[in-house]
């Protein structure tokens, strides 16, 4: 075993961490057993998981996800749904107070809080949830279909992108033949609950780094779990890239301490109670080895996401500030796998937004606007962007007032920290398709989310003036309730709010997919958005164009003659076919794409024209087919 080291700031001589006892134990107390409470205990811990999910599995059948309104899912879910993430979180503090003794009980209702916030479209939508699931299972058809990679070929819909970076798909295609599937639509709504389920694990690798107090480490993962509205982790190649991304972090803060960095924190006599002990420092060879060992991971990384490797070398720079983590060989080869990567396969997306930069670096405003065009409107998307907000201001507040309030374990904790503020300076480059906000704010979470659970959950143990107040415990026994409340509410309008645009009818589907396969090879498919379901269908065949993907005065200006805006934009002796469904009608309007009424303003207009004529009408949409003058 180890030696046990204290927490430290480095640079510092060496101390010692007095035990933490157990929440509600005498310090220097040898814990008694008391005879036969192990049953009793049990079943009072368990209990409200069980009610928990009987509620959850009763409100099922009444949830009306076919008839949602401007509120999403928000007023279609009955109140034995909501009573349950209340009676859930009951149980999970709870269950808090046994977190020392009983780990498995803060893991599984953590599992619970996961199944319940994500699991009704996985277990209930009869369809593909979220139109962009669709475009990737649209990748992965082509995958199957064609056996081959065509990173330089200049595919219609900006889809190059995934033949320069195609690991997820290849992945996810070879699952697809292991199992026999029909495709990656038979499981892809279950994406959130199983990226989910493996990135809790990591998280507790990375929090037991930093505290020994297991209420303060589960509370952390509740809510990163809360806070976790961004919804990156549906069916794309991003859920698994972040996933790998915090896998590298917890092998880099648990195996690449450099000897000599462990001592006493310089501005204390005496470390924070919660602070873990630093983990054992790694000679030069061992550090080696251990680059050797993460090479297939930042292999697979570059090979998923394009973003992700920038955020992972930003990373490790702002843990190269440390003495601690002051690695640059590992810096040096996630850079170069991250470059040859990028001038190699992805050579034309890198070059292009190489392009960009020029407009984009420095232009702080637009590079943090939260989508590409528009302004949310309707009652649901306002509501869940207003929550957006106000969760991003809770998270932040509350990791603000760790770092006033325990100065001393925040600086034990200085890697995590550090972790969190990395991505911040990408605002500065990009905004990457108007998602640069979400992403910031998604790699800064983990951090965050162990910083706003410190503020909450004071200290076990202590002696004299370190010893935390009475006073302190009582608040914090009011203060941890109501936030978790409080984020549970803010949640569901952030992550459920504008739910009406990622639940398509199956037969919408069925009618974008029936012209998709009817459309002759290299015809030209035009729509509002590409946010509507099977829009990529057979993206490798067909030139599409997404026309109300612009700001919205140009819009306005196009809704004064839409046929004759299109036809004088599209190429002599074009097939061209024009979809417009009612997914494209929600989403447009809660988008700000066009104004009130200006889709069926379109779609009745170019109805009327003679130069549009149609093929095919049902209550879900019409397709109408361009004749050539």
């Amino acid at each position: 075993m180890p030696q046990h080291v204290p927490a430290q700031v480095e640079g510092d001589t060496a101390g010692s961490v007095e035990p933490v006892p157990p929440p509600g134990a005498v310090p220097g107390e040898t814990p008694r057993r008391v005879p036969g409470a192990r049953g009793p205990r049990a079943l009072l811990t368990g209990l409200p998981l069980l009610l928990a999910a009987a509620l959850w599995v009763f409100s099922l059948p009444h949830i009306g996800f076919r008839s949602m309104g401007e509120y999403g899912l928000l007023d279609r879910l009955p109140v034995t749904y909501y009573l349950s993430l209340l009676v859930l979180t009951a149980g999970f503090l709870a269950a808090l107070r046994r977190a020392g003794t009983a780990p498995w009980w803060p893991a599984l209702y953590c599992a619970g809080l996961l199944m319940a916030l994500k699991g009704v479209p996985a277990v209930l939508y009869d369809s593909e949830r979220y139109p962009w699931a669709s475009k990737h299972d649209a990748v992965v058809n082509h995958l199957l279909a064609n056996g081959e990679l065509r990173p330089d070929e200049g595919l219609s819909g900006n889809m190059s992108a995934y033949d320069q970076w195609p690991g997820f798909f290849t992945l996810n295609g070879g699952l697809v033949r292991a199992f026999g599937a029909d495709g990656a639509a038979t499981y892809l709504n279950w994406a959130p609950i199983v990226l989910g389920l493996l990135t809790v694990p990591v998280l507790i690798l990375i929090y037991r780094t930093f505290s020994e107090d297991r209420r303060l480490v589960w509370t952390a993962v509740w809510i990163f779990q809360l806070a976790n509205w961004v919804g990156q982790d549906y069916f794309a190649p991003q859920g698994l890239a972040y996933l790998l991304h915090l896998a590298v972090l917890a092998v880099v803060v648990r195996h690449f301490v450099r000897p000599g960095a462990a001592g006493r924190l310089r501005s204390r006599s005496w470390p924070d109670p919660a602070a873990a002990a630093v983990p054992p420092p790694t000679g030069t060879r061992q550090r080696a080895v251990c680059v050797v060992v993460l090479v297939p991971l930042l292999v697979a990384i570059n090979a998923v996401h394009q973003l992700t490797p920038v955020m992972l070398c930003v990373t490790l720079l702002a843990f190269s500030l440390t003495r601690r983590y002051r690695n640059l060989g590992l810096l040096a080869v996630a850079g170069a796998l991250m470059l040859a990567w990028d001038l190699t396969m992805g050579r034309p997306l890198f070059t292009e937004t190489l392009g960009t930069l020029r407009d984009s670096l420095g232009q702080l405003t637009q590079n943090s606007r939260a989508g590409y065009a528009g302004q949310l409107t309707g009652a649901g998307p306002e509501l869940a962007g207003r929550a957006n907000v106000l969760m991003v201001l809770a998270v932040a507040v509350l990791a603000g007032a760790a770092l006033l309030l325990r100065r001393r374990l925040v600086h034990s904790a200085l890697p995590l920290l550090l972790a969190s503020v990395a991505p911040v300076p990408l605002f500065v480059v990009n905004d990457y398709g108007g998602e640069m906000l979400f992403r910031v704010y998604l790699f800064a979470l983990p951090g965050a989310a162990f910083f706003a659970a410190a503020a909450l959950v004071p200290a076990a143990g202590g002696a004299g003036a370190h010893r935390v107040r009475p006073a302190v415990r009582r608040i914090c026994a009011v203060a941890l309730p109501v936030t978790l409340v409080a984020l549970l509410a803010g949640f569901m309008p952030s992550y459920y709010g504008k739910e009406r645009m990622n639940y398509t009818p199956p037969a919408e589907t069925a009618l974008v997919t029936r012209t998709l396969d009817r459309a002759p090879e290299g015809s030209l498919i035009l729509a509002t958005t590409g946010s509507f379901p099977q829009a990529l269908h057979r993206y490798d065949r067909l030139e599409h164009w997404f026309f109300a993907e612009q700001e919205l005065p140009e819009n306005v200006g196009m809704l004064k003659d839409p046929a004759g805006y299109l036809s004088t934009r599209l190429p002599p002796a074009t097939t061209a076919y024009v979809i417009l469904t009612r997914t494209q009608d929600i989403y447009t309007a809660g988008e700000g794409l066009l104004p009130p009424g200006g889709f069926a303003a379109l779609t009745r207009d170019l109805t009327a024209s003679p130069l549009f004529h149609v093929v095919e009408r049902t209550g879900y949409g019409v397709v109408l087919r361009y004749d050539s003058p």
